[in-house]
């Protein structure tokens, strides 16, 4: 499984609206911290398919959301429950510390 590609148009019905809970990477393409983050997304959503959704969110293309959950630097991945942000980490960290957050939510 690949993470999904979130806009402001999907947002709603892939996130909010999901069974399972979700990460939002929020990111842009001339971000090199994103950048080093991808991988570790795109793991995350394989090894995880099924217990957790794996989103990206262009945040060039998607300004609006990013305004709505503050997101004021990037890499910023929101962890959503029930349709709810619950958690939040700002910056790229290391897959561990993404893993240790996903135990509180899942």
């Amino acid at each position: 499984m690949k993470p999904v590609t979130l806009t402001n148009d999907n947002f709603v019905n892939e996130v909010v609206n999901s069974p399972i809970p979700v990460v939002v990477d929020f990111w842009a393409p001339w971000c090199g911290p994103c950048k080093a983050l991808a991988p570790i997304m795109e793991q995350l959503a394989a090894e995880y398919d099924g217990k957790l959704k794996v989103g990206k969110l262009d945040i060039d293309e998607n300004n609006e959301l990013a305004i709505k959950f503050g997101v004021r630097s990037i890499p910023t991945m929101l962890f959503f429950k029930g349709g709810q942000p619950v958690d939040k980490i700002v910056g790229a960290v290391p897959k561990a510390q993404i893993i240790q957050r996903l135990g509180q939510i899942l």
